[in-house]
């Protein structure tokens, strides 16, 4: 069981990574179709990449399809899952996540070069926030990830569609859940809200062969790992306490 989840969430979250930071490198990078498209194109990409990852997740061997170290965590906080399997799940995570940041590299190759800004290369693989100040930067990844975790469990509680006769729009409705909060929330720091997605593919760029890439900003990096672990912590403390 333990090595279908790795399995799992390394597929699932690769398949995510290389779908939304390919989104993001897509609007960013010069000379691809897609530059300055806009933040509309990558909350939505992100919305898709959710959705493919859970679906590719869920058949190769991780049917829970957490993708992100903070659902994980929550999970463990609400007794639904053992300290082991989220230990192997968090590592699948963290590869997968890793993986997919090299294959955005590799789908992109001929657009680095092009590229003369090294933040927008940065910004391809991990977060970072649009006014910097850590303390405000934490607080906006708790409350994303604090909307992420606590809508999930009201999504596949007994009272929310993901549990009833639309059980099958879960998946769907975790996906929008993205989408809403990359709108809403997302402008500040880039909506990390999970550990994996931001640490994985910061040092995928840190090893990468990058032309002109810079530095990877690891003064930054404990924001989108600890405000989403935090967040995802309250979130499930919240529905436990008010969902049972």
């Amino acid at each position: 069981m333990g090595t279908n989840q790795f399995l799992g969430e390394v597929l699932g979250t690769m398949i995510l990574i290389l779908l939304g930071n390919g989104v993001v490198a897509q609007v960013l990078l010069n000379k691809s179709k897609g530059q300055n498209s806009g933040w509309i194109v990558i909350t939505a990409g992100w919305c898709f990449a959710v959705l493919a990852g859970v679906f590719v997740a869920s058949a190769t061997g991780s049917p829970q399809a957490d993708l992100n170290p903070a659902v994980t965590v929550a999970k463990l906080v609400m007794g639904g899952t053992s300290a082991n399997d989220a230990v192997v799940r968090i590592c699948g995570e963290m590869l997968g996540a890793f993986i997919g940041s090299i294959l955005v590299f590799l789908a992109y190759f001929q657009h680095w070069g092009e590229t003369p800004d090294a933040g927008l290369k940065l910004a391809c693989h991990s977060t970072g926030p649009a006014i910097r100040n850590g303390f405000w930067n934490l607080v906006t990844e708790i409350i994303g990830t604090f909307v992420l975790v606590f809508v999930i469990f009201c999504i596949f509680s007994k009272g929310g569609t993901g549990a009833g006769p639309a059980s099958g729009l879960g998946p769907y409705l975790v996906a929008c859940l993205v989408w809403g909060i990359g709108l809403s929330l997302g402008g500040p720091t880039g909506y990390a809200i999970n550990p994996a997605r931001d640490l994985g593919p910061r040092i995928a760029h840190a090893i990468l062969p990058i032309p002109g890439k810079g530095g990877s900003d690891w003064g930054y990096a404990w924001v989108p790992v600890i405000g989403p672990i935090i967040g995802g912590i309250i979130g499930a403390v919240v529905a436990k306490a008010v969902i049972g």
